[in-house]
């Protein structure tokens, strides 16, 4: 299971109506996360670390990233990240 990041362009956010999803924020903090569904997300400030069996991956302000059903991972937050995220 891989987690895909992407740079989006303002037209595909606006597209997706990314701006009109809720916002998640936390504080530096790690955590174990275990996703259920599929969630995709667009950062909008922050920074963090996800680590997965198979790969540690960073996430930064202006990355949509999808991560997939089913995948665990750790959250490791390394400056207070806010992000719109939706699940499919």
């Amino acid at each position: 299971m891989k987690i895909i990041i992407e740079k989006p362009s303002e037209e595909f956010l606006k597209e997706k109506s990314v701006f009109s999803w809720p916002i998640w924020q936390a504080e530096p903090s790690t955590f174990p996360w275990h996703y259920d569904e599929t969630e995709i997300c667009y950062i909008l400030e922050g920074k963090a670390k996800i680590k997965t069996d198979d790969e540690t991956i960073e996430i930064n302000e202006g990355d949509f990233v999808r991560f997939p059903a089913g995948l665990s991972c750790t959250w490791i937050i390394l400056e207070q990240v806010r992000k719109h995220y939706n699940f499919l």
